[in-house]
């Protein structure tokens, strides 16, 4: 889930790629990303505006972390690099996955009605279609933005637990966005029908779908689907707000609020396993992959497929994957197409964030 609207993976947790230069260079075996540039990027993200970084880099056959800033606030403890966060939106793509995987067994179909599996849930239910949720081409309001996201209103609701039909029910308040199919805007609502839609065609919470078919086939058993649990589970760096000018320890939160578009919690040692897992074809058959790829225009550079994005980056190199916000944690999730180099990383946020600066040099540094 994005706090108010998607993260375009270009700009995942203040990862503004304006101004990277250079040319678009091949990923051969390993050593050409420089350690010593990443840990760099991240020093100056934690020195302007980010509480604690924490990143992982694979570069062809090799693989290394790095991290900066501290895990807490007036701790010297360190940012654990096998620490647990919050992914946010990242969510869309497992629920994407799972739903792909129900298309290529007929259980569902990607152009048919959402009323066809969940009648009288929307109003135009009729004319919205499972592939119009997982491209964000539904029109459907998106029911974030009359949540009070603020520091202060945020408080009052951080603890609330919320079903995904009180959240549908804020969205269909509104009208549509746009008519379906007729153009694209970022909105969580999609996601949480998405959700819903997978728990009636296979009868059980749509976690249990995501753990069944995606986590445990891929052994990642630090990834999880929290529900109403307020706490990160493991080690994990703690994220931060200023409420009524004091500072608060926002890490625990009551993630119902983003139900099946943003509330897992996962590593970056997971979230790098599961998107090379995806990208090479071995989650999804043949033409749900190419499903899953196939983009409409999201913005500039910008194409989202079904449940995952593609950015071409100002260098020319092209990544896919996802990014997500939820308060107190950004993370990004990125891959070159062949997945011979990767990028995983989670910001946890400082009570008076600034502008994280360094992050271009880090994506520079490691696709460019």
């Amino acid at each position: 889930m994005r706090v108010k609207r998607g993260i375009a993976l270009a700009a995942a947790v203040g990862l503004a790629v304006t101004g990277i230069g250079g040319t678009a260079v091949a990923a051969p075996g390993g050593d050409r990303v420089d350690r010593q540039v990443v840990q760099r990027a991240l020093d100056e993200m934690a020195r302007t505006g980010a509480q604690g970084a924490q990143a992982r880099v694979v570069d062809g056959r090799r693989e290394f972390t790095a991290r900066a800033g501290t895990a807490e606030v007036g701790s010297p403890r360190p940012v654990p690099t096998d620490g647990r966060f919050r992914v946010g939106s990242v969510t869309k793509t497992f629920v994407a996955t799972v739903v792909l995987q129900l298309v290529g067994e007929g259980r569902v179909e990607l152009d048919a009605p959402v009323s066809r599996y969940l009648p009288g849930l929307l109003p135009d239910g009729d004319r919205i279609t499972v592939r119009h949720l997982l491209q964000h081409t539904s029109g459907l309001y998106n029911y974030t933005q009359d949540l009070p996201l603020d520091p202060d209103g945020y408080e009052a609701i951080r603890y609330k637990t919320w079903t995904p039909a009180e959240l549908v029910a804020l969205a269909t308040a509104k009208p549509l966005d746009f008519q379906p199919g007729t153009g694209w805007n970022y909105s969580n609502t999609n996601y949480v029908v998405v959700g819903m839609l997978v728990e009636r065609v296979t009868g059980r919470p749509y976690g249990d779908a995501v753990a069944q078919r995606v986590l445990r086939p891929l052994g990642l058993r630090d990834t999880s689907v929290p529900g109403t649990r307020v706490q990160v589970p493991g080690p994990h760096a703690h994220g931060y707000v200023r409420v009524a000018g004091e500072v608060a320890d926002i890490t625990e939160i009551n993630p119902s609020v983003a139900y099946s578009a943003g509330e897992m919690i996962s590593t970056t040692e997971d979230l790098g396993r599961f998107v090379d897992a995806l990208l090479d074809g071995r989650l999804l058959r043949p033409a749900q992959q190419r499903e899953l790829l196939t983009t409409v225009q999201a913005g500039p550079g910008q194409g989202y497929g079904l449940g995952i994005e593609s950015t071409e980056l100002p260098c020319g190199v092209t990544v896919w994957g996802h990014g997500g916000g939820i308060p107190g944690y950004s993370t990004l999730m990125m891959s070159t197409a062949d997945t011979k180099t990767r990028l995983t990383a989670s910001v946890t946020s400082a009570p008076d964030p600034g502008p994280v600066n360094g992050a271009d040099q880090l994506l520079e540094e490691v696709f460019c």
